[in-house]
């Protein structure tokens, strides 16, 4: 197995089949630009080998796939800043969801926020029977900003996308299968193992017709997604800028309740 270390991603190549791993297990694999940034380049770099017919992607460590954002850097960016930093991070799931050959999430841990928009972004989502999946970003005064409202409709439907961004909750992943967020519930144990065995049968599937058949599957909801991505972009932002936002995030980060005034 040959693997190329980054400072925030590590790629591991195994045949047919890459696994990418999130590499910042110290903050529960938080999606700061850093992070991003290295996604991007990375399936860039995959890309441009023809060779490589699915990629993994999981999070290091037992207690994350990915955890969120990275709040302690998000609180106090200004305006021009949290735009980049969101337009970076729709841009990223745009690139793993664009990419020619199918993704599949291995989520060993904390989905969550952001870490569930990643998910999202693949084309099928394996959990642990100990994961735990949301987008808790109304606690914080905000919402999903890289796709969680627009990808969590086209999987689960209005009423499942409703009651995970207007409440916040977090579920597990036995409720995440039976609400079609996720695809297959593993033991913790054998999570990567089924992964890697399901990869490898997709893997030996005729490739051009595999690609065919995900660049279509895309194509069945791609007006109506990029429309909608653009609209959450420019949500997220109103609501960076308000009072509510400011102490939800405070709040967070002091680890105490949020005074919420919805101003």
């Amino acid at each position: 197995m040959a693997i190329m270390e980054e400072e925030v991603v590590k790629i591991a190549a195994q045949g047919a089949v890459t696994e990418l791993v999130i590499n910042r297990p110290q903050t529960l694999n938080a999606l700061n630009a850093d992070v991003l940034n290295s996604i991007i380049l990375a399936f860039e770099k995959l890309a441009e080998d023809p060779s490589i017919r699915v990629v993994l992607i999981t999070g290091a460590g037992e207690k994350a796939f990915v955890a969120g954002a990275d709040i302690a850097g998000m609180a106090d960016l200004g305006p021009r800043a949290i735009a980049d930093y969101v337009e970076l991070g729709q841009r990223c799931m745009r690139t793993i969801e664009n990419f020619d050959s199918p993704v599949i999430a291995a989520v060993n841990g904390y989905a969550l926020g952001g870490g569930l928009e990643l998910a999202l972004a693949c084309d099928l989502i394996f959990a642990s029977r100990k994961a735990k999946l949301g987008q808790p970003e109304v606690n914080l005064g905000i919402i999903p900003g890289f796709g969680g409202t627009q990808r969590l409709v086209q999987r689960c439907g209005i009423g499942t996308a409703r009651r995970l961004c207007f409440s916040g909750e977090l579920i597990d992943a036995e409720e995440g299968k039976s609400i079609g967020l996720v695809d297959k519930l593993c033991e913790p144990e054998m999570l990567l193992e089924d992964v890697r065995k399901y990869a490898a049968l997709i893997a030996s599937k005729a490739p051009l017709a595999v690609r065919k058949a995900k660049s279509l599957l895309r194509q069945a909801h791609a007006v109506q997604l990029l429309g909608g991505l653009r609209l959450e972009i420019e949500a997220f932002l109103e609501l960076f800028a308000s009072a509510d936002r400011e102490e939800g995030m405070r709040a967070f980060l002091q680890k105490r309740e949020p005074k919420f005034k919805a101003v």
